[in-house]
């Protein structure tokens, strides 16, 4: 018998089983195309239950492969009796990881408690959200790193997330017991507003051995400025204070080294500075520390505002069916704009996907 004699007679048995494996093979390809690519991807938390469907098709896959096997029935039912028991063990094992964090996920995603770019802290980590997974959760830190946390790390501590609506800035500062506190009060309230933060307000923190421990707080609307907000608002603090002839450091400098009446160690007024020293260089270290951060959450908003012209266009089409004829030509009108909106968000959203930092 040739080798060609002998292909064509065991080619029937294989074919069932190729041809499974190209249909599996069709329909996954299909499937991720459908889920992450089909005009120009989901929203980040339909995103979640996408990868979810495919990890099920996979697994049903997976299922079919072995059914096409060109085996016996008791084969079948033994190599079904291992793939359980594989899965037993797997989920057996990790069970203290893997499942419990894409548990945790899928709680996370329920409570919806933060979102692409929110300011997010827990335990001694603080930073901005980049991505969600099912398993993971990516955050940009101050020092413009990526962090991952695992899920279940999330779920069993307490989180902090800051409001998009706003949040309260705050600075703490020593003071001597020779100043009234209204004085103080009234200053430090006044370089919270200087720092532009709204309605300020001032709480007598500790009373000291030596000093008066004080917390000015104020209403930041615009979170994503937050760093420099803080350091804004100590920068204001220094300067108020100065201004006003209060000394920062007393009275731990009064205690350390000789001085005469009448000397307070401040620094010189700003019109005393040279003119090259006046040139304050004005930045946005967020736009550089929290790049990724604000590129996703970018992302997400074009995503949102794509996805409700989508849901108009579906309603102004339900009405040009039930509306009269000289109504219809209008509905028309307005869902060929809307359509040509939908093509410019969804090409901005492929650029902002090529742009993004990694």
């Amino acid at each position: 018998m040739t080798f060609l004699d002998h292909f064509f007679d065991t080619l029937p048995i294989f074919l069932p089983i190729l041809l499974v494996l190209a249909l599996v093979s069709t329909g996954l390809w299909v499937a991720h195309w459908f889920f992450f690519r089909r005009n120009g991807g989901l929203k980040e938390e339909d995103r979640f239950s996408a990868r979810v469907g495919m990890l099920l098709l996979v697994g049903a896959g997976i299922v079919l492969i072995l059914l096409a096997l060109p085996v016996d029935k008791e084969t079948h039912k033994e190599l079904f009796q291992l793939l359980a028991l594989l899965i037993t063990a797997v989920i057996t094992l990790s069970s203290t990881t893997f499942v419990s964090n894409a548990l945790a996920g899928f709680m996370l995603r329920g409570m919806q408690s933060f979102r692409l770019g929110d300011f997010l802290r827990v335990e001694n980590q603080f930073g901005r959200v980049t991505e969600r997974g099912l398993f993971h959760t990516e955050i940009q830190t101050e020092e413009r790193d990526l962090t991952t946390l695992p899920n279940l790390f999330l779920v069993s501590h307490p989180i902090t997330v800051l409001r998009s609506s706003g949040t309260i800035v705050s600075a703490t500062v020593s003071l001597g017991y020779d100043i009234s506190h209204k004085t103080i009060e009234k200053l430090l309230s006044d370089a919270a507003l200087a720092a532009k933060l709204k309605d300020p307000f001032v709480h007598i923190m500790e009373l000291g051995d030596y000093s008066v421990t004080y917390r000015v707080s104020g209403f930041l609307s615009e979170v994503k400025q937050l760093l420099s907000a803080r350091s804004n608002l100590r920068a204001q603090m220094l300067t108020t204070l100065h201004n006003a002839g209060i000394e920062i450091v007393s009275p731990v400098v009064m205690n350390q080294r000789r001085l005469e009446d009448g000397i307070r160690v401040l620094p010189p007024q700003l019109s005393e500075l040279p003119h090259e020293e006046e040139k304050i260089v004005e930045c946005n270290p967020e736009s550089l520390i929290f790049d990724k951060a604000d590129a996703m959450a970018q992302i997400e908003a074009l995503k949102e505002q794509r996805e409700a012209i989508r849901e108009e266009i579906t309603v102004l089409e339900g009405q040009a069916k039930s509306k009269k004829e000289h109504i219809g030509p209008w509905i028309e009108q307005r869902i060929t704009r809307i359509r040509q909106e939908e093509e410019r968000l969804s090409l901005q959203i492929q650029q902002a996907e090529a742009a993004k930092i990694e």
